[in-house]
């Protein structure tokens, strides 16, 4: 019997793979989530770069400069994303990044969402997001991007 595959999803054969930069910030230990998005995103057809845990917002924008990312997910459970995702949305301005996409995941609580969006983060996927809506969301924000 065989096994069902994923098709990856179909994208204009003029424009390149979405690239997403996916992070731990901080010290969360966590990334069971974080590693099913990343393989949700990859079996869409999407190049995905995992930091790893335990990043620095200063390494996690380094990897999505280095890397050429049109998006960076970034996942806490921790508390601490107001902390975390701040910085990175700093870090990007700063760096003249600020076209870059920045969503983001784990434990957030609802009252957290608009003050997130004015940051800039344009994405919030809590536990229970089903994969197929964030591959939706993303495809359909750099979409949106890259026609600006």
């Amino acid at each position: 019997m065989s096994q069902p595959t994923s098709q990856p999803t179909s994208r204009p054969t003029n424009q390149p793979p979405i690239r997403v930069v996916v992070a731990k910030p901080g010290l969360d230990g966590h990334d069971r989530g974080i590693k099913v998005v990343a393989r949700a995103l990859r079996d869409s057809g999407m190049e995905v770069i995992y930091t790893g845990l335990h990043q620095t917002p200063e390494q996690v924008v380094a990897a999505v400069l280095a890397e050429d990312a049109d998006a960076v997910g970034l996942s806490v459970l921790s508390g601490a994303h107001m902390t975390q995702f701040r910085r990175v949305v700093e870090l990007l301005r700063q760096n003249d990044a600020d076209d870059i996409i920045v969503f983001g995941g784990g434990i957030i609580p609802d009252d957290d969402r608009a003050p997130l969006a004015e940051l800039g983060v344009t994405g919030v996927f809590t536990p229970g997001t089903p994969t197929a809506d964030i591959v939706s969301w993303l495809t359909d924000a750099v979409a949106a991007r890259r026609r600006a």
